[in-house]
């Protein structure tokens, strides 16, 4: 048997609901590790599932692993029986916001029921056409938030599942569901965006599952039993905020509104629009304590958490009695007040009116993207410890780290982390704080490979995705951001594809497989990448040359002017059509990797054809670019577009010559940013391409955080030098697009990167420069962890490896040529070359 051969066994004990627990053990022969095919039949409606497994590598089984556990929702439609219940007249409206939009109150439904003996398990799915939160007894059910979070409700609903066996009592308990606006029918998108997108009621279901330690089961769902009423939650938008008057709020509601409440209308759940969810939900994931509070004076605070983040505040009222506490939400002071302008026509303001006891408190069914906070209506002094800052996003792991010698860089990288979790809520947004929140697709087709490092990040993408794939054959386009809905002035453009941004359909798959070897995800996601570059091609003609088409270009490019980020210094056809060559090359290698032979000669030949007509319009002779910008020669050498190495060469000097004639200033947009690094190093201006890096000047990665940035920018100078903000109606301070730079600190400053999808294979190639004089990094790869390190010892390089069992490294070290080591920890020391 050779190394790699193995054979693996897998015991399998299962339980269904109300039965005794079968075990059996399967074999299987084989090297593969990770993404197996599941060994057993399908799991049926709550069947749960523990598996151990046992691996044989020739010298007989070795000892069986701690048992991994899963269990199944409620799989089939026919499952489900449960009804939306939904209000029986219309919602009151409490309040105009200040563009004159109603505000209504939501609804909150209950019922109650009696147990039938003594419980074995209870699981309890919700979801809603809002958001919904469960009690049981007067306690919340579980700790997830928003849920069911933002779908393409046309096209797919998720709902959630809990465990409340334990909160259960004996006799009569209660049941309640407190809904709110969410996405469903709040106020969503930019100049001056729209309500009831989905509808204009909110409505919720739920199907409790309960059995009994004798085998007997009760089933308690939604439908004409239940009640309907309103709360203390006066009003609750994701933009706006949220209003709640205490002294409405009454413990275990859901019992007496049983009793007081008004009958609930029904209407039919859809249940094949029901999904599970793939990845984590959203949760609060951490606690901020302020690091300052300045009393204004004048019955105003400003609280400075120190760190600009997506939450909401935590308040603990002690002494306020029957106060009014107004919370409003900044990322920025402008002129030592909230900066405020950034946010647009969102309010990002939570009221709490309380009653005569304490209480603590944080709104329900909304989130800010803020650093600061202020409060106003506090009486006596506010301290930290009367108010906390709940940091919420999906619950995404954490799977990669990266630090160097260069502090300013590590706080680059701390900031791209901190942009990432702050917009990685339930979908992937572009800004947390604003009246948008959207999912645009060109930002994250260029994070795609930071994020992926940096978290597991593949089941939340699925989910996104697969949304991706169905608003695309609805519309038969590309929208620029899933879930789609029509704002202006996207919505009276032509559905024209869009370079950058509708390529995320075939790009950002194969990210996902590269860094996790999910064939599976490459394979979902074909026919929506196929449409996406058959879109481009009939938009460029037979020329190849997608000058026909609207084009977003190298967006936000710096020198661009600030009121209108369309007009790039770079041409936006030069920059949609290298993408077009590069996206058709991506599609041919996917259709290799799903052993589609036709289909990768048909990709490779359009890519040929793009390449040669992109060289013929843009590439001069004497390799000078027809733009004569970083940005072109960057996608011109990422995108391997060069005619003969003598161009590619002669374009490669040109690059390095801008980037030291302008000091290492950065002169790229949303195109040209995550490839301009890559394009220096990998032509040999390793020197550039630190310069670039380490820069301080504006405009500059680490201007921003020299800046006071916490967080990534939209824009390089979204807060200028003299401290204004720099176009305040598009401005945001936490925008993840510029932090791609993070993909380039992992693979070439720290040095580790897949040389084979899933990490399989893992070059550690690092590549000093500039000040640093050390860097690490570590990820969490499917076989394991990997490691690199290294460090600039007097003219050695120090380097230390280690490589996950199951995988091999490939280590290629400035001046040596590449060797493939094996699993385990290993050195190596490498005289640098020295300048002349």
């Amino acid at each position: 048997m050779s190394e790699r051969q193995q054979r693996t066994r897998f015991e399998i004990i299962r339980q269904r609901p109300g039965s005794a627990a079968t075990t059996t053990v399967v074999e299987r022969e084989g090297d593969e590790q990770v993404l197996t095919p599941w060994p057993d039949t399908p799991l049926a409606d709550g069947e749960r599932v523990r598996v151990r497994i046992s691996v044989d590598h020739g010298a007989g089984w070795g000892p069986w692993s701690d048992p991994g556990t899963a269990e199944a929702g409620l799989i089939a439609p026919e499952s489900w029986s449960a009804a939306f219940i939904s209000s029986p007249g219309a919602d009151p409206i409490t309040r105009e916001d200040p563009q004159g939009r109603t505000m209504r109150q939501p609804p909150r439904f209950a019922r109650t029921f009696t147990l039938a003996g003594t419980v074995a398990s209870a699981r309890l799915y919700i979801t809603a056409q809002g958001v919904v939160q469960a009690e049981v007894n007067g306690h919340r059910v579980g700790e997830e938030e928003l849920t069911p979070g933002w779908t393409s409700y046309r096209h797919r609903l998720r709902y959630a599942t809990f465990d409340i066996t334990d909160q259960l009592q004996p006799g009569e308990n209660s049941l309640g569901l407190l809904v709110g606006d969410g996405w469903w029918r709040g106020h969503l998108g930019f100049g001056g965006g729209t309500m009831d997108v989905y509808g204009s009621e909110l409505a919720a279901a739920a199907q409790l599952e309960i059995f009994y330690q004798d085998g007997t089961a009760q089933r308690i769902k939604t439908d004409d039993q239940w009640r309907s009423d309103y709360g203390a939650i006066m009003s609750s938008g994701l933009y706006d905020g949220e209003h709640f008057d205490a002294r409405l709020d009454t413990f275990d509601w859901a019992r007496l509104t049983t009793r007081t409440g008004t009958p609930v209308r029904t209407q039919p759940l859809d249940a094949t629009l029901l999904t599970s969810p793939t990845g984590p939900p959203v949760t609060t994931t951490d606690e901020l304590t302020a690091v300052q509070i300045e009393d204004r004076g004048d019955g105003r605070w400003i609280v400075d958490f120190g760190q600009n983040h997506s939450g909401r505040i935590r308040l603990h009222t002690l002494g306020q009695r029957n106060a009014t506490i107004t919370l409003r939400h900044a990322e920025v002071l402008e002129n030592d007040e909230l900066a405020v302008a950034p946010l647009r026509d969102a309010a990002a303001t939570d009221v709490l009116i309380t009653g005569d006891e304490p209480l603590q408190w944080e709104p329900r069914f909304t989130i800010h993207g803020y650093r600061f906070v202020e409060v106003s209506g506090w009486t006596g002094t506010l301290t930290d410890q009367h108010i906390h800052s709940a940091v919420m996003h999906s619950d995404l792991e954490r799977r990669g780290w990266f630090e160097c010698s260069n502090p300013l860089v590590n706080r680059l990288h701390e900031n791209i982390v901190w942009s990432t979790r702050s917009n990685f809520v339930d979908i992937p947004t572009d800004c947390p704080q604003r009246d948008e929140r959207l999912g645009w697709t060109g930002d994250l087709q260029v994070f795609a490979p930071t994020a992926s490092f940096l978290f597991d990040t593949t089941g939340f993408l699925q989910s996104w995705f697969t949304d991706l794939a169905a608003e695309q054959a609805e519309l038969q386009w590309m929208p620029p951001w899933v879930p789609y809905f029509p704002l202006e002035p996207f919505a009276s453009l032509p559905r024209d594809p869009s370079a950058v941004w509708g390529d995320v359909a075939a790009l950002t798959p194969a990210v996902v497989h590269a860094r996790t070897g999910d064939l599976d995800f490459l394979r979902r996601q074909y026919e929506s990448a196929t449409q996406w570059i058959r879109h481009v091609e009939r938009a460029a003609g037979p020329d190849r040359i997608c000058r026909r088409s609207e084009q977003l270009g190298d967006w936000l490019d710096p020198a661009a002017d600030p009121e209108n980020p369309f007009v790039a210094t770079t041409d936006k056809y030069l920059v949609a059509t290298a993408y077009f060559a590069h996206t058709a090359h991506v599609l041919a290698e996917t259709a290799s990797a799903l052993g589609l032979p036709e289909d990768e000669a048909t990709w490779s030949t359009l890519a040929a054809e793009v390449r040669d007509a992109y060289a013929r319009e843009y590439v001069g002779a004497d390799g000078r670019m027809r733009d004569d910008t970083q940005t072109a020669y960057a996608l011109t050498t990422v995108f391997d577009l060069w005619p003969d190495q003598e161009t590619r060469a002669a374009g490669a000097e040109r690059l390095a010559d801008l980037v030291r004639a302008s000091n290492g200033r950065i002169a790229t947009g949303f195109a040209g940013t995550p490839l301009v690094s890559d394009a220096l190093t990998s032509t040999g201006h390793v020197d550039e391409a630190y310069q670039l890096l380490e820069a301080t000047e504006c405009p500059s990665w680490l201007y921003t955080v020299l800046a006071g940035g916490t967080t990534t920018w939209e824009r390089w100078d979204s807060l200028r030098p003299d401290g204004s903000l720099n176009a305040a109606s598009m401005t945001s301070f936490n925008h993840y697009a510029f932090g791609a730079v993070g993909d380039w600190l992992h693979r070439t400053v720290a040095g580790i990167a897949p040389a084979a999808p899933g990490y399989r294979s893992i070059r550690f190639a690092p590549r000093p420069g500039g000040s640093i004089t050390s860097a690490s990094a570590t990820h969490h790869t499917p076989y394991g962890p990997a490691h690199i390190s290294w460090v600039n010892v007097d003219g050695t390089l120090q380097v230390d490896i280690a490589v996950p069992s199951g995988a091999e490294g490939i280590v290629d070290l400035p001046g040596t040529d590449p060797q493939p080591i094996g699993p385990g920890a290993h050195h190596f020391a490498q005289p640098l070359l020295q300048e002349a």
